[in-house]
């Protein structure tokens, strides 16, 4: 389940935050499943735990979304990703996992 209890000042300040709440390495897309050195995950081998969504004031290309992760295997990271970024070469289960979800 995602914690959408904070809401930081900049994409900057969540990932401090973050990084001092445990959040050590970095997680990046790569088509349907997220990779951190040569690990690689997909949709069930990791959660969001954290989600903090940033919208551009004029410009909807300055929209980015910093997640905070837990993988299974013990490593807690974060994922930052642009708006509309990496949609179209994503699965359908990715896309679903790393939707906002409203409480």
């Amino acid at each position: 389940m995602t914690n959408v209890t904070y809401k930081y000042a900049t994409v900057l300040v969540a990932i401090q935050n973050l990084r001092n709440e445990g959040y050590n390495v970095d997680f990046n897309l790569e088509e349907n499943c997220l990779i951190c050195g040569a690990n690689k995950y997909t949709v069930d081998d990791f959660e969001i735990e954290q989600v903090y969504r940033y919208e551009g004031e004029s410009n909807p290309s300055d929209e980015a979304t910093v997640y905070g992760i837990a993988s299974k295997d013990g490593l807690k990271g974060i994922l930052v990703t642009a708006y509309g970024a990496y949609t179209d070469s994503m699965s359908t289960a990715m896309l679903r996992k790393l939707a906002l979800k409203k409480d």
